[in-house]
């Protein structure tokens, strides 16, 4: 299966581009499946028609659907939810109202992953496009497998043995004083089953034959900036992005004054999209003179923008991460565009290396050949953080 997710600050255009790639896939034969993971669903007004949690035939070899979050929260976490709303009555919560609080802050955004991880396995489809959330929850989306794995390695586990043994112990003083049990193995096993499905799909995610980023921007500063720290924060997690795509260029034939100053400007930030992008290859796309909803609309941006292209093709291949080995010493080489040494932090404890880029962390479990050794100074050269080590 070939994995496209199209991501971007939001109001760029990424559900348009996502529908139009889905409808040439489609015809070239294609069997694909556009799923939008966005909690503000956009993908059926592309498509002029409704759409539900289960993909929906929209035409001969293309499906829709958008994640109902908690059709996924039932099916996935069941058990951990009626547990907490166990809990919750106990203290004198009503049914509603404990139903609700049992569903965690930013669960429909880890069940999206899920949902991505049980398409790729059920191998339905030939080709997978997700239509994300606005670039900087899609960025979390991505660090969830590594930052949970931390969790799980440090806490959960050692959590987990020991309320096990104590449970039979317990549970009958417990439970008539607190007026609900100690979680059974269900519910216990429930979190480590689900990072297990997360920590699968990371190797999906950070595979480049398999799955690729495509970067929906505009030519405006305050998009160009933002797609640019994106790209950045998706090579600290290893995910290749293999295309951008630049909308809404006001086109030559524009000639009311008005538009002089924008298309002034987008002339100077379209320059500024190929120069700070290379060597990722830039698609270009005008602004048309109707809104892109319906399908035949979307055919005229799927012309404009894939002519006779295979849009599952990997356009370009980013290697994100590399160990090199010199005379004395090893280099591990980290991609990061467009970033300043400056503000970039490393710490190192036992075998994982910690990069930290403004609110963005990265725990990078090191090969064996590094993890003996400590970090002995660190330069920017070509946009890759190059990190020497050496022995203590």
């Amino acid at each position: 299966m070939r994995v496209l997710l199209m991501t971007g600050k939001g109001g760029v255009g990424k559900t348009s581009v996502a529908a139009a790639t889905g409808l040439r896939c489609a015809e070239l034969g294609h069997k694909t499946l556009v799923l939008s993971t966005d909690p503000a669903h956009s993908l059926a007004d592309s498509f002029d028609l409704e759409l539900s949690h289960e993909p929906r035939l929209v035409k001969p070899n293309l499906w829709g659907a958008e994640l109902d979050a908690l059709m996924e929260l039932e099916g996935n976490w069941g058990a951990v939810k009626r547990y907490i709303t166990q809990v919750l009555q106990a203290r004198g919560l009503e049914g509603v109202e404990a139903e609700e609080l049992a569903i965690l802050p930013g669960m429909d955004e880890i069940f999206s992953l899920v949902r991505m991880k049980r398409h790729y396995d059920e191998g339905e489809f030939d080709v997978l496009i997700i239509d994300s959330a606005p670039t900087g929850t899609a960025l979390r989306l991505l660090s969830l497998p590594e930052v949970a794995g931390w969790y799980m390695r440090r806490l959960y586990k050692p959590f987990q043995a020991v309320s096990a043994a104590l449970r039979p112990l317990v549970e009958p003083i417990f439970r008539p004083v607190a007026g609900f049990s100690l979680p059974d193995k269900a519910v216990m096993d429930a979190p480590y089953e689900f990072y297990e499905q997360l920590e699968a799909l990371e190797k999906v995610l950070t595979d480049a034959t398999t799955t690729s980023v495509r970067l929906v921007t505009n030519p405006e500063k305050m998009v160009i900036k933002e797609s640019l720290r994106a790209h950045a924060y998706l090579s600290l997690y290893n995910v290749g992005t293999d295309l951008v795509i630049a909308n809404r260029i006001i086109p030559d034939s524009v000639s009311d004054p008005f538009f002089q100053r924008w298309k002034e400007q987008q002339s100077k930030y379209r320059e500024q999209i190929h120069e700070n992008f290379r060597p990722l290859p830039v698609k270009e796309i005008p602004l048309f003179s109707e809104e892109m909803c319906g399908l035949e609309a979307l055919e005229r941006l799927k012309e404009t923008l894939y002519a006779d292209e295979d849009p599952a093709q990997v356009y370009y291949k980013e290697t994100t991460l590399r160990v090199v080995q010199e005379a004395d010493h090893y280099s591990l080489e980290v991609y990061l565009p467009g970033i300043p040494k400056d503000q970039v932090e490393l710490s190192k404890t036992s075998d994982e290396l910690n990069i930290r880029i403004g609110n963005h962390r990265r725990n990078l479990v090191l090969p064996q050949a590094l993890a003996a050794l400590q970090p002995a100074g660190a330069k920017m050269e070509d946009d890759y953080l190059k990190i020497r080590f050496a022995a203590r």
